[in-house]
C-alpha cells in the first residue's frame, strides 16, 4: 500500500510538471514579432523593440487627406503605413457633383482592370526631395486598414504577444 501511495504521489508530481512544461512551451511558441503582410511588402518588428506607435491625419498642400500609422522601434528604421484620399472637386450644384463622383468611380474601375496597381495606390518617392532616410513606407488602399494596423499594434504592445496581420490591396 505504501508503494502504491508513493507511486501515486510521484505520478501526480510528474503530471503537474508536464502540464507546467506544456504551458511554458505554448507561451514560448507565441511569436515575439508583430508582422504585417501587404501587397507592397512585409514589415516585421520585435514587439519588445517597439518604442512608439501613432496614428494621425493631415492634409498635403491643403487638398489631399492622409491617414497614417507610424511605428518607431529601438532600431533606426521607422515604418509608415498610410492611406491617401484623392482630392475630389466639389460642384456648386448637386447634379454636377454626381457627374464628378461618377467620373472618379469610372477611373478607379478602369485602373483595377490592369495588372499593376494605379499610381495613386503605390508609394511614390521623388529622389532626393521625398526620400526619408531610415523610413519604410507602405501605401494602404482602404482607409479602414490603417485603423486595423493601429489596433493590432496596440494589442501587441499591451499584451507583449506578436501577431500577423494581412492587408489586401483590393477595394471592398
Amino acid at each position: 500500500m505504501k508503494y502504491f501511495i508513493a507511486l501515486l504521489v510521484i505520478t501526480k508530481m510528474s503530471m503537474a510538471g508536464f502540464v507546467t512544461s506544456a504551458k511554458a512551451q505554448a507561451e514560448s511558441e507565441a511569436s515575439p514579432f508583430w508582422e504585417c503582410r501587404l501587397p507592397g511588402g512585409t514589415y516585421i518588428v520585435r514587439v519588445s523593440a517597439i518604442s512608439s506607435v501613432s496614428t494621425h491625419e493631415y492634409l498635403v498642400d491643403g487638398t489631399t487627406r492622409v491617414t497614417e500609422v507610424t511605428v518607431a522601434s529601438d532600431s533606426s528604421v521607422v515604418a509608415r503605413f498610410y492611406h491617401i484620399e484623392l482630392p475630389i472637386p466639389k460642384s456648386p450644384v448637386g447634379v454636377g457633383q454626381s457627374l464628378i463622383d461618377h467620373a472618379k468611380e469610372r477611373i478607379e474601375q478602369t485602373a483595377e482592370r490592369f495588372d499593376d496597381a494605379p499610381v495613386w495606390q503605390r508609394v511614390v518617392k521623388s529622389y532626393p526631395l521625398a526620400t526619408h532616410a531610415h523610413t519604410v513606407e507602405y501605401r494602404i488602399v482602404k482607409k479602414k486598414d490603417t485603423e486595423r494596423i493601429f489596433k493590432s499594434l496596440r494589442s501587441s504592445i499591451k499584451s507583449g504577444i506578436g501577431r500577423i496581420l494581412k492587408i489586401s490591396d483590393k477595394e471592398d
